[in-house]
């Protein structure tokens, strides 16, 4: 008998998932079937089911790009993983493995890059194909939903901190302490920075400073560049912006030392406004940061291994996904939202 799977399929752009019922796929070679026991849901989600983006994917498609399971198949010639290894598939799929810019280990941009829950299949489902070249290998002692977060909006925010090229002692601004920002002051006090959380939400800063921020500033009081230069005696070494806010953006290069780097992560609809005379004068970096290589993976998730980051979780089952993007899109999710795989009740599903 044919096994089934259940899967949250985006079928139309701007519509609600649509839950279907497909067979288990049978990896071919060169692939592995990973079981999903977890998968975090990412703003990066709502915008590949509303077709935000320029590029956009070809629905139907399952979304989720932080799915984590366990390897139930291999197809042939897989040596890298083996059956029962736990893994996740993560935002950067897959690559070419041979242009320049993967030789430099800048496989994110690739102009073959596959992507997770975009031109490939993801998590939102009960299997998921992916390519064990590129899947995330979760430490022992680091479970299942406790990593999903962190293979996408881990590495996201701590490949950007490396991109600030703040060094240890120095000050970084982490602008938004949500989802992605409490991770990021994580990252930033483990990695022996002096971090100044910005924010518009008083408990989210209040949250921050439990985790280790020396500075909290509300940008709504007065004016938040001001008093981040005050506090940091001139400016941050490092500013970065994971608020999907242009007033966030503008903000965060006020906000950067002279000759600091200003790294963005944050994908707010609209043109950056750049203050290019301040830019120049001040020798200022502005620089794009998108998600992370493999040795950024490993390291983001070593870091969590040893303790020293959590990320903030909320469970839902793979049937609520609807409404946690409709909060998702109001706002309303202060942590990350981890869709719980383990004894899930099947849902309502089409063929």
């Amino acid at each position: 008998m044919t096994r089934k799977m259940h899967a949250a399929v985006v079928v139309a752009f701007g519509k609600p998932l649509e839950f279907r019922e497909y067979d288990v796929p049978t990896p071919g070679p060169g692939q592995i079937l990973v079981k999903t026991e977890a998968c975090g849901v990412c703003h990066t989600d709502l915008h590949a089911a509303n077709g935000d983006w320029p590029v956009k994917p070809n629905p139907p498609f399952t979304p989720g790009h932080e799915g984590i399971g366990l390897v139930a198949a291999i197809g042939a010639g897989v040596r890298t993983v083996k059956e029962g290894d736990r893994v996740g598939v993560p935002w950067l799929y897959s690559a070419c493995g041979h242009c320049e810019y993967c030789l430099q280990a800048w496989e994110t941009v690739c102009a073959k890059a596959e992507f997770g829950g975009y031109t490939k299949n993801g998590g939102f489902a009960d299997y998921i194909i992916a390519d064990p070249d590129y899947v995330a290998h979760i430490p022992k002692g680091l479970g299942a939903k406790e990593a999903a977060p962190l293979i996408c909006a881990g590495i996201t925010t701590y490949k950007g901190i490396k991109q600030t090229e703040a060094r240890a002692g120095e000050w970084i601004v982490i602008s938004g302490a949500g989802g992605l920002g409490h991770l990021g002051i994580q990252y930033a006090k483990a990695m022996g920075l002096r971090v100044c959380a910005v924010d518009i939400d008083d408990g989210k800063l209040a949250h921050a400073t439990k985790l280790g921020a020396d500075m909290v500033v509300n940008a709504k009081n007065g004016d938040p560049i001001e008093a981040v230069k005050k506090g940091t005696d001139g400016g941050a070494h490092g500013v970065l912006i994971t608020a999907p806010s242009l007033g966030a953006f503008k903000q965060g290069v006020g906000m950067t030392r002279k000759r600091g780097t200003c790294v963005l992560v944050g994908l707010p609809p609209g043109d950056f406004p750049l203050p290019l005379f301040d830019v120049v004068a001040n020798c200022i970096t502005v620089r794009g940061s998108f998600v992370g290589n493999r040795e950024d993976m490993a390291e983001a998730l070593s870091f969590a291994a040893q303790g020293k980051v959590k990320a903030d979780i909320e469970l839902q089952p793979l049937s609520a996904i609807n409404e946690v993007f409709q909060r998702l899109a109001h706002g309303d999710v202060p942590s990350r939202v981890v869709l719980d795989f383990s004894g899930a009740a099947p849902v309502g599903s089409k063929r």
